[in-house]
């Protein structure tokens, strides 16, 4: 009798789960919605990922000129964020495979700022604005020409602390 109880019990535990098709196609649903959904998000293009790095360019070397090393500090982290978010977003743009040449560049200036030196931040700043242009060059952008900012147009923004 006992036997015949638990094996009633266990039937209608079982007879009460929704069948694994229909999980499976619930499922299924649901990842074919995201997909739609994901293929919908904003994502920022080429071109708005370069003029973000033109802005920080620009208050990288204010920053640095004023010989404010944290300000200088996060702005060139802002450009490898955008250099990263490149090689991740944009993979199906040649440029992006020219992204690493910057690296060094890059480097150059990060270590002036950690060493706050504003001879080697000024060469090395030199050296990535050149770089820069190369890149342009090298990828058919040459109409795009970078240089060292003359005039700061942040006027809302302190540079000198």
């Amino acid at each position: 009798m006992k036997n015949i109880f638990i094996l009633g019990v266990v039937s209608i535990l079982f007879g009460c789960q929704p069948k694994a098709d229909d999980h499976s196609k619930e499922l299924q649903n649901q990842i074919n919605n995201l997909k739609s959904e994901l293929s919908e998000t904003y994502k920022p293009g080429f071109g708005e990922f370069m003029g973000n790095i033109q802005v920080h360019h620009s208050k990288l070397w204010f920053a640095g000129e004023y010989e404010n090393w944290k300000l200088a500090d996060f702005e060139i982290n802002e450009i490898k964020e955008n250099l990263e978010n490149i090689q991740k977003y944009e993979t199906d743009r040649s440029e992006s495979e020219m992204i690493p040449m910057i690296k060094p560049a890059l480097d150059s200036v990060s270590d002036a700022i950690q060493k706050q030196n504003l001879l080697k931040f000024k060469s090395s700043f030199n050296l990535l604005t050149n770089t820069c242009v190369n890149c342009h060059i090298t990828t058919k952008h040459e109409f795009i020409q970078i240089q060292v900012p003359d005039m700061h147009i942040f006027s809302n923004q302190k540079f000198k602390m």
